[in-house]
């Protein structure tokens, strides 16, 4: 069975979709970033959930104070994209639901009174965006590089509040030279799916 996306777009969107070590120096535009917004925010999510953030780093002052609590690998890379996005959870995203969620405002007291609930349906649901994010650079015909290596306790204290909490750095930009590592291997079908 074939699927219904064209396969350039399943090329562009997943097979072809690496993390980018290197990059150009073509800026990342607003405009750009506003679009692949406006895409992946219909991506969905439980209740409606948003509580993705995004924390663009563009002065060179912001770009120095993050490569300071990158890893030393991913400091060069951080250092020289176009754009780098912060990707957070906003962990009082339920104050936004019954904008969001209109059908069922009560939501927000019902099933998101404790922080704790909130942290962990924040990391669940903005994990979820965070990965439509990606996608959507590459459907924006960039490339993304990803990150989790870094002091995260840092970043948070450097760009974020005690209410937010960081996913995942990603450089952003159109691929350079030698911009992508040798493909690795991927898991089989068999090796993830059971019928039961």
């Amino acid at each position: 069975m074939s699927l219904a996306l064209d396969p350039a777009a399943q090329d562009l969107l997943f097979r072809e979709a690496r993390t980018a070590n290197t990059f150009t120096d073509e800026p990342v535009t607003e405009e750009q970033v506003q679009a692949i917004y406006d895409l992946v925010k219909f991506g969905p999510t439980a209740f409606n959930q948003s509580p993705l953030r995004v924390v663009l780093v563009r002065s060179d002052d912001a770009r120095a104070r993050l490569v300071k609590h990158m890893a030393e690998g991913n400091q060069p890379k951080t250092s020289t994209a176009p754009l780098v996005a912060i990707l957070a959870t906003d962990n009082e995203f339920h104050e936004e639901l019954p904008a969001l969620l209109p059908h069922f405002p009560q939501a927000k007291d019902a099933f998101f009174s404790e922080r704790p609930v909130r942290e962990s349906a924040a990391a669940l649901n903005g994990a979820l965006q965070a990965a439509y994010f990606l996608i959507g650079v590459r459907a924006a015909g960039l490339a993304a590089g990803p990150m989790t290596g870094f002091d995260a306790s840092g970043i948070e204290k450097e760009f974020l509040d005690s209410d937010h909490s960081l996913l995942m750095v990603v450089n952003i930009g159109k691929p350079g030279e030698d911009a992508w590592f040798p493909r690795l291997p991927r898991l089989a079908y068999d090796e993830v799916v059971t019928t039961v």
